[in-house]
């Protein structure tokens, strides 16, 4: 009975996780989503057409601003733009998208720099997309660890995808945790919800079966005790694990795991 029950339950939390990650590649795989992306440009206080976005473009003190020509137009928020558009002052990791016919056109500010990256549904990258690889999910990989708030946020520099490029966070926190008789750590950084949590990371596999660079595990808020799980067959690539079109953050240093965590997503297909 008691082998039964086990058995029940490791198929459903295999079952859960197939199902996490379908939606995980859902998303990644989306019309405009990041393998949709044909080019990653550099605004300036120059002028500058690009071959896949309409308009001129340009940034300054008062932000970005695209100039159409005749017969040119996007759609922003729900409105037809026409002539001079300005999109104003972008905050750092925020960003913005107009429409252009069947594309989406991403205006963001990555490492201080304002960007434009048009995202085309047609290109290769997408249409060819046939999942990603991934260890087989384990129970074994799920561990309960104790978050640690700093006294306050501490401004935390780390590199990126792109060579010169600098991201900083305001990390909230460690997390402490034990696995395979270690006991580690990792610095978190807030995730996109109020009171979640992000951890970059690299391990033992880093560059032989995962990607070389970086994996993410998303968290959700810490109990009130500070306890939160930390699935590591829900490590994640970040964008840059399947385009160099993409800023992606690396980790910080404390962030380099000494051990294997043969668990998560792998090396794309697209860069095998």
């Amino acid at each position: 009975m008691s082998v039964q029950q086990s058995t029940v339950d490791i198929d459903e939390f295999a079952g859960d996780w197939h199902r996490w990650h379908r939606q995980q590649e859902g998303r990644l795989a989306d019309p405009h989503g990041f393998l949709a992306i044909t080019n990653l440009h550099w605004l300036s206080g120059q002028p500058q057409r690009f071959p896949d976005a309409p308009g001129s473009w340009s940034t300054g003190s008062d932000g970005v601003t695209v100039d159409l020509d005749d017969g040119e137009e996007l759609l922003v928020d729900g409105v037809i733009a026409r002539g001079r558009h300005a999109f104003g002052v972008i905050p750092e990791r925020g960003g913005t998208s107009a429409v252009w016919g069947d594309a989406v056109i991403e205006v963001a500010k990555r490492g201080g720099h304002d960007i434009v990256r048009p995202r085309h549904p047609d290109t290769p990258l997408r249409t060819e997309f046939a999942g990603t690889p991934a260890y087989p999910p384990r129970p074994r990989w799920v561990v309960t660890g104790r978050y640690v708030p700093f006294a306050k946020p501490r401004p935390i520099t780390v590199g990126a995808a792109v060579e010169g490029l600098e991201h900083v966070y305001d990390a909230p926190g460690r997390i402490e945790f034990r696995l395979g008789g270690h006991l580690l750590s990792l610095t978190a950084f807030p995730g996109q919800a109020p009171g979640s949590l992000i951890v970059l990371f690299t391990d033992g596999t880093s560059g032989i079966t995962t990607y070389a660079a970086n994996r993410v595990l998303r968290l959700p808020t810490p109990a009130a005790d500070g306890t939160v799980v930390l699935d590591f067959n829900r490590a994640v690539n970040l964008p840059c694990a399947y385009t160099d079109l993409a800023t992606c953050p690396l980790p910080p240093a404390e962030n380099r795991l000494p051990v294997a965590i043969e668990a998560g997503e792998k090396i794309p297909y697209e860069r095998r």
